[in-house]
């Protein structure tokens, strides 16, 4: 590993801590009751004030459950077959590619779906979980049934939605993949856009979607 990317891992260390100390649920006096580990120095190690030796990464990868690379964020890509869990393709030759590798926070996937073989598609299965997710078309056309709505989706727009509204996508376009980036927060997390919104409703199918369980089409 260059020295540049020890320094990264080094400096995305206490961070990665935290996460995980937080995803566990844990607070500093708890895992310093469990580990025996001072919450003083738990809390500077978090804040990247104090490097953790390997012996305390083995006692807190322990409590918190993962493996020391994940904690420490070295984990090599998964290899490029289907997995029950954390897999590149699906039973429906979906290919996921992970952009995001640290525990806890917002996660970024970009997803491609095979050209269309049936004409037409038929209505994607739903399935409904916590937390939140925003979805952006790159390329081909995207078919988001949301609840009750139905979205057609082509390049370039977005839907945002909290993922315990039932949800499923499918590709729409003929002898052409669809291609589509998501942003997932486990717990809910959401995106801050830092621009102006913009006013009224737009068109769902052109325009930013977004959706909360209960919202009124």
């Amino acid at each position: 590993m260059a020295v540049d990317d020890v320094d990264g891992t080094l400096a995305a260390l206490g961070p990665r801590l935290r996460a995980a100390r937080e995803r566990h649920g844990a607070t500093l006096a708890g895992v310093s009751g469990a580990t025996g580990i001072a919450s003083s120095t738990l809390s500077r190690m978090e804040t990247g004030r104090r490097r953790p030796t390997l012996e305390v990464l083995l006692q807190l990868s322990k409590e918190y459950g993962v493996g020391l690379d994940e904690l420490t964020g070295t984990a090599p890509a998964p290899a490029a077959e289907p997995r029950a869990t954390a897999p590149l393709s699906f039973g429906d030759d979906k290919a996921v590619l992970p952009l995001t590798r640290y525990v806890g926070g917002l996660h970024a996937h970009k997803h491609v779906l095979p050209a269309l073989e049936e004409d037409p598609p038929t209505r994607p299965r739903q399935v409904s979980h916590d937390g939140y997710e925003w979805v952006c078309v790159l390329y081909g056309r995207l078919w988001l049934a949301l609840g009750d709505q139905d979205l057609l989706l082509t390049a370039g727009d977005v839907a945002e939605f909290d993922t315990r509204t039932p949800h499923g996508v499918t590709n729409t376009s003929p002898g052409a993949p669809a291609e589509y980036l998501i942003m997932f927060g486990p717990q809910g997390e959401r995106l801050r856009p830092r621009t102006p919104a913009t006013t009224g409703r737009g068109n769902l199918r052109r325009n930013h979607a977004r959706a909360d369980p209960g919202e009124q089409p």
